[in-house]
């Protein structure tokens, strides 16, 4: 190919041609890559941003987790709580029955003992249970016939029986008088109108001798009359005539409640409110 000369027209011509052409060409690939690179880095921050969401969105669903751990943890260190409170009180109750059942145990072996010879005459009865014990006395030991002032022979009774009653603590002491259905004879009906004051007359004397000559506390004694209405026996024959005509003792667990001492109760306090942190 032949060029034109350097002084020529015709290589003006081609210079003006030559370098008219390369900037706008170059211009074209500048702007070409300028768009790329921004659509690469518009891409790149589209990207960044989805990862940024996708980040926030795992971060508040293991927050939520976390606090739902924390509720779950909490839930069960207050169920353990309760479970332990629960476990040491019925710890305590199963301690107190059996002590409780211990002491009333050995009253009625005391009782046995003191009174071996009526009880195997029959004239005595002991029964225990439910956490309770019952003396059953018949009238003939400890009254007269038609009589509620208690005998000599009902003195000497009532005296062995109070010195064990007398030792119980925490215990409620019923006295009950109960008759047969036999009425109360014209004699002494001036007295004792109906089997009812007969009976609530026993109660009351035996009570105050286990009070008076028995030491036992007055506080912890109730006397009840039930006349012919309680029988544990047939009134259609003589035998089960003299089992209804008793005087009945039953030692129950009294009502009133232990004063607790106020270390113990300090103490107490204390080891609650550890537990509860």
């Amino acid at each position: 190919m032949a060029y034109p000369s350097l002084g020529s027209p015709d290589a003006y011509d081609y210079r003006v041609q030559s370098g008219s052409k390369l900037p706008w060409f170059l211009l074209v690939l500048v702007l070409g890559g300028v768009g790329y690179g921004g659509y690469l880095g518009w891409k790149e921050r589209s990207r960044l941003m989805a990862e940024a969401s996708a980040a926030t969105v795992a971060a508040a669903k293991a927050e939520a987790l976390r606090k739902q751990a924390e509720e779950k943890l909490a839930a069960l260190e207050a169920e353990k709580s309760e479970a332990v409170a629960a476990r040491d009180a019925l710890a305590k109750s199963v301690e107190a029955k059996s002590s409780e059942l211990a002491e009333l145990k050995g009253t009625y072996n005391q009782l046995q003992e003191k009174m071996k010879e009526e009880i195997a005459h029959g004239d005595i009865q002991l029964t225990q249970s439910g956490g309770k014990l019952r003396v059953g006395l018949v009238d003939k030991i400890l009254f007269d016939s038609g009589e509620a002032s208690i005998s000599k022979r009902g003195e000497s009774v009532l005296a062995r029986v109070g010195g064990v009653l007398a030792s119980i603590e925490d215990r409620q002491i019923q006295v009950s008088g109960h008759t047969d259905t036999t009425p109360i004879s014209d004699k002494l009906k001036g007295q004792f109108p109906t089997n009812w004051e007969l009976s609530a007359a026993r109660a009351t004397n035996v009570v105050r001798f286990l009070s008076e000559k028995a030491s036992v506390p007055a506080k912890r004694l109730v006397a009840s009359g039930y006349g012919e209405f309680d029988p544990i026996a047939s009134n259609k024959n003589p035998h089960g005539r003299a089992r209804n005509r008793r005087i009945e003792i039953l030692l129950t667990p009294s009502l009133t409640l232990k004063a607790i001492d106020k270390s113990k109760l300090a103490a107490s306090s204390k080891a609650e409110a550890k537990r509860a942190r």
